[in-house]
């Protein structure tokens, strides 16, 4: 076991070419999915938030009940879309990172859209005689309300980051972890470790546990002594 941590250290001291190239593919996959997720999520989860509208509620529990959603079915889903013989099979992006970003968008979108409508909830009540004194429109609100709660919206997007780069179930099977193509850090050591190629995974699950930790970090930074979400 030894041996195996120390030449797992030597691989990310000396920059190993393999490990870089894909941990680098894995943090290209998860910021492209975790910026769509919030390009969707964030504008989608302030409207349930700031305005009341018929089945407010089961939109509610419908963006809850996302966050559940099991990666391998997911995987499933975008697989049949992109298969031969599924209805975007035109796009022709199987096995490659383009579906993989496809399949964790759709992951972490529930994610960012129901943490933000609870962060917006609470400023819309807050300022809702304030937009109606200046009889500001739907999109005037929904800017309003992200912008002042931008720094609650960066620990958002950080969970969003932290369920996206640590998922293997939906972008192995859309992905199919091919080498030097599609193999990220979950894959690649899920894989190895089946091979018994252990120092390999070790170094992948180093530096995942690594970033983990960071983005944790962060998220603890923002959120304040408190534990509530950042103004």
């Amino acid at each position: 076991m030894w041996e195996i941590t120390v030449e797992a250290i030597r691989l990310i001291a000396r920059g190993d070419a393999e490990v870089l190239e894909i941990a680098a593919l894995s943090l290209r996959v998860t910021a492209a999915s975790v910026l769509a997720s919030c390009a969707i999520g964030m504008p989608l989860g302030a409207a349930v938030g700031a305005f009341a509208f018929p089945g407010r509620r089961a939109a509610t529990a419908a963006l809850s009940a996302l966050m559940g959603l099991p990666p391998v079915v997911v995987g499933l889903a975008v697989y049949l879309l992109l298969s031969a013989s599924g209805p975007l099979h035109w796009l022709d992006i199987l096995y490659s990172p383009a579906a993989m970003v496809l399949a964790q968008t759709l992951l972490v979108t529930p994610l960012v859209a129901a943490l933000t409508r609870e962060v917006v909830a609470g400023r819309a009540a807050e300022y809702r005689d304030l937009f109606a004194s200046l009889r500001a429109g739907p999109l005037l609100r929904l800017r309003a309300l992200l912008l002042d709660a931008r720094g609650a919206l960066a620990t958002v997007a950080l969970a969003g980051f932290g369920r996206a780069i640590a998922e293997v179930g939906a972008v192995i099977v859309v992905g199919g972890n091919i080498a030097h193509h599609t193999r990220v850090m979950t894959t690649a050591i899920a894989l190895e470790t089946s091979k018994g190629e252990l120092e390999l995974a070790l170094a992948l699950g180093l530096i995942l546990l690594g970033i983990s930790l960071g983005v944790n970090a962060a998220v603890m930074l923002l959120r304040g002594p408190s534990g509530a979400l950042a103004a």
